[in-house]
């Protein structure tokens, strides 16, 4: 399930600035939180209760996973404006000017494709087919309500007919096509690499191997 959020307003009115719509999954959060939780728990018994190398190598290990599983489950946003689109993955950033943008296209993922052909998955927008099937219905329900067919109102339901991936990717398309001219949505894409989360998972996987290695 992917959320739509809003920024609160800048406090300099007299320069006023275009406030980010952030999408996030909250399925993804969910998981991450109760991942991390597991994680830390199992982490902290064998650290307190370990003997010989468990400790090393349980600090090792934890180094490792932690920041993978913040990069893949609490990290990722979609952060979009009338200027640009920057999208954070789980390794990079990448800053999207609106007149960068070719397509964002949705299939079995949800990607932006920019003007030279590069193409970014937007992994905080995940696309559900359960979701997809389920809007679906509610959409063949309302149309045969509204050719009269009859509903009973415990199928009725007042859901929006789109999924919410797909009504979050409907949104950015409709920032593409109202700002592709503006002044400040010209530029080129720019794409940085997350080494704070490389840095230490690296540094985890290292110090694990070695560990394993000299048994």
């Amino acid at each position: 399930m992917t959320t739509p959020d809003h920024q609160p307003p800048p406090p300099d009115a007299s320069h006023p600035e275009s406030r980010d719509r952030i999408y996030r999954s909250s399925a993804g959060i969910a998981g991450g939180v109760v991942l991390l939780a597991i994680i830390g728990w199992l982490g902290i018994d064998a650290l307190v209760s370990g003997h010989g190398r468990t400790p090393w190598l349980t600090l090792a290990a934890l180094i490792l996973l932690v920041p993978l599983v913040s990069a893949f489950t609490l990290r990722p946003a979609v952060f979009a404006n009338e200027e640009r689109l920057r999208v954070r993955n789980p390794f990079r950033v990448i800053v999207v000017p609106w007149s960068a943008i070719a397509t964002l296209r949705s299939g079995y993922s949800n990607e932006v494709v920019t003007t030279d052909g590069a193409k970014y998955q937007l992994w905080s927008i995940p696309v559900s087919l359960r979701s997809r099937k389920r809007a679906a219905k509610r959409q063949a329900r309302g149309a045969a309500a509204d050719s009269g067919g009859r509903v009973s109102p415990a199928t009725a339901s007042p859901a929006p007919a789109r999924a919410q991936a797909d009504q979050a990717m409907d949104d950015l398309r409709e920032l593409a096509e109202a700002h592709p001219g503006t002044e400040g949505a010209q530029g080129a894409v720019s794409v940085r690499w997350a080494y704070e989360v490389m840095g230490p998972a690296l540094a985890g996987a290292v110090v694990l191997v070695i560990l394993l290695a000299v048994g």
